[in-house]
């Protein structure tokens, strides 16, 4: 028997809300879980005191929704970098990024999805091989971290377009293989995945189990729904492989608004699942 698609969706699309208002909207659309971004909370998450933690959680719970957990995990604070010639930036990058890890496990979340492309970028004068490695070793202590919590740090590929370092899948995979963990997998992201010569189905067929969280949107930015992508040969591969995952909608656009984007992307997803109310 086939399981029922997860749907959850990332907070920053709702800018200005009050995040228990984000969970009462979301569960009302038939949402099941919500991903947050931290910097829409505070600038570091050291600044959020365990009783705030505390309250979000229990508001998440009180609405029926699940935290799934943390994405764009080094927007702020600035200054961080997993793979600079640096090394006390590379170990304040590391210490942060084991501060997320507890802040996830705190509010009950298990993924947090490692994007962030301007803080993993190969830097001038820096070789490929040298970053591979500076950023192994920035992401060891956080991955042992993520072990004792329950997390799971999901690697995100992200396009030529976004970053000069782990554009597809197969890239993802490998460097995670590097440090095998089963708190350290990769993320898939239709936007993403959009830029690279396999069909989406084929890069969900050959990843695996190796990735454990998923991100619906359209390669023009917007949700699912709003563009070209036809996501019923995307679920179907996740059906077939067995995925038990959330499918977490995260757009860039917001022209159409908040409520527009939660509705039409849900609607969009569960078509392709073939699944209802």
């Amino acid at each position: 028997m086939l399981r029922r698609m997860k749907f959850a969706i990332c907070n920053e699309i709702f800018k200005g809300w009050k995040l228990e208002d984000v969970f009462g909207y979301a569960a009302r659309l038939g949402y099941r879980g919500v991903e947050i971004a931290p910097f829409t909370l505070a600038d570091s998450v050291t600044d959020i005191p365990a009783v705030e933690r505390r309250r979000i959680r229990e508001a998440a719970a009180a609405a029926g929704i699940e935290i799934v957990g943390l994405h764009w995990l080094l927007v702020k604070p600035e200054g961080l970098h997993i793979a600079h010639p640096d090394s006390g930036i590379r170990r304040r990058t590391a210490k942060y990024l084991c501060d997320l890890v507890d802040f996830c496990g705190d509010l009950g979340g298990r993924v947090m999805v490692f994007g962030s492309p301007k803080q993993r970028n190969v830097m001038p004068g820096v070789s490929p091989n040298q970053a591979r490695d500076w950023a192994l070793g920035t992401l060891r202590e956080p991955a042992a971290r993520a072990g004792q919590r329950g997390v799971i740090i999901c690697l995100e590929p992200l396009g030529p377009a976004e970053t000069n370092f782990i554009v597809t899948a197969a890239e993802a995979l490998a460097f995670v293989q590097e440090m095998p963990s089963p708190h350290f997998k990769i993320l898939l992201d239709v936007k993403a995945m959009c830029s690279e010569s396999k069909t989406i189905p084929q890069i969900i067929r050959e990843s695996w189990p190796n990735f454990a969280h998923f991100h619906a949107n359209d390669k023009n930015l917007k949700g699912p729904g709003f563009g070209e992508v036809d996501f019923g040969p995307i679920m179907g591969a996740l059906k077939e492989v067995g995925y038990g995952g959330f499918v977490s909608v995260e757009v860039f656009n917001f022209d159409e608004g908040a409520e527009t984007i939660a509705a039409k992307s849900l609607e969009t997803l569960r078509q392709a699942s073939g699944f209802r109310r």
